[in-house]
């Protein structure tokens, strides 16, 4: 097993998590920082886990790329939203066979950050967690943590694990991090995007948590459909998802604790939602073969209309303060 050194862009509620889980299990990690630099700084990380409570009071936290070491590993884990950040803050932590691991929610984000360090480095990961950062350091593990792992390849063609992606998974399991290594990355984007287009969507669109969404009759036919949906997307794309998969995740939400979305949690705070991750890019990448989905499109038009109001709301309130 190698002990790899690892980056991470983007430390709140999955970056941080993971990153604090390798460093607790004595792997080097590096954190970058923006608004939680000094706090973390001068305190560290404060984990809640459904896995053990843990804190970590002294990390290595960086606020300037610059000052950050090259890393074997690059673990991305900032929100979609930001991703034109990344042509900037890459390139200074690249090794001659650094790779970057991608946990990021959506599908469309590996083929961009190609453009920036080349296609053979960058490994996709499908988180399969409920994480939120509840204050600056303090993060809320409450459910899951499985990663699926699998290499993009250009078009997202079937990509063979090798011994790179070996390695990283023998540093997750040795903290505790369960990983399953996949062949088929486009495909495990789309079973996420079963759970993530309706609940994250109807999360903000009706003001609800998932236990409201599932309580209610109606909403709950409504995921159900919005689901059958996104079987039709990934089925317009080459990849198949049996029709069990949707009662596979209405009862896995069913079994979870009343939860706020991470684009619930988001749009309450005044944030750029993740729409064109989650939403947009799946959604044109069915259109482009012919493939009509009217509800998720639906989605999309009124996050679209939500998300511009809120962050004009926010604004305003921010001049005003």
């Amino acid at each position: 097993m190698s002990n790899n050194t690892y980056a991470i862009i983007g430390s709140g509620a999955l970056g941080g998590f993971y990153g604090a889980k390798l460093q607790k299990a004595g792997l080097e990690v590096h954190f970058l920082l923006h608004n939680d630099y000094q706090y973390v700084l001068e305190n560290g990380f404060i984990i809640k886990s459904k896995d053990g409570d843990f804190n970590l009071p002294q990390v290595n936290a960086y606020n300037n790329i610059n000052k950050m070491p090259k890393c074997d590993v690059i673990i991305i884990g900032l929100k979609t939203t930001q991703n034109h950040l990344l042509a900037e803050l890459i390139p200074p932590l690249l090794k001659e066979n650094t790779v970057v691991l991608l946990l990021q929610n959506g599908l469309g984000a590996e083929p961009e950050i190609a453009k920036i360090v080349g296609e053979d480095r960058i490994i996709g990961g499908i988180c399969r967690i409920c994480s939120n950062k509840e204050s600056s350091g303090y993060i809320h593990h409450s459910n899951g943590g499985l990663i699926r792992m699998g290499r993009y390849a250009i078009n997202y063609q079937i990509a063979e694990i090798n011994n790179k992606m070996r390695d990283i998974n023998q540093n997750f399991e040795k903290a505790g991090v369960s990983v399953n290594l996949i062949e088929d990355l486009l495909l495990e984007r789309w079973k996420k995007l079963v759970w993530n287009i309706p609940y994250n969507s109807l999360s903000v669109i009706l003001n609800a948590r998932t236990d409201e969404i599932m309580g209610d009759t109606n909403t709950r036919n409504l995921v159900a459909e919005i689901m059958e949906e996104v079987l039709e997307g990934a089925k317009s794309c080459q990849r198949q998802i049996p029709d069990s998969y949707i009662q596979e995740k209405l009862d896995y939400t069913d079994k979870l604790q009343p939860y706020s979305t991470s684009m619930k949690i988001d749009y309450e705070r005044g944030r750029p939602l993740e729409i064109e991750g989650i939403i947009g890019n799946p959604l044109r990448m069915a259109n482009k073969v012919g493939m009509k989905l009217p509800k998720i499109g639906m989605l999309y038009q009124q996050l679209k209309f939500l998300d511009a109001r809120n962050i004009d709301k926010f604004s305003s309130k921010r001049k005003i303060t």
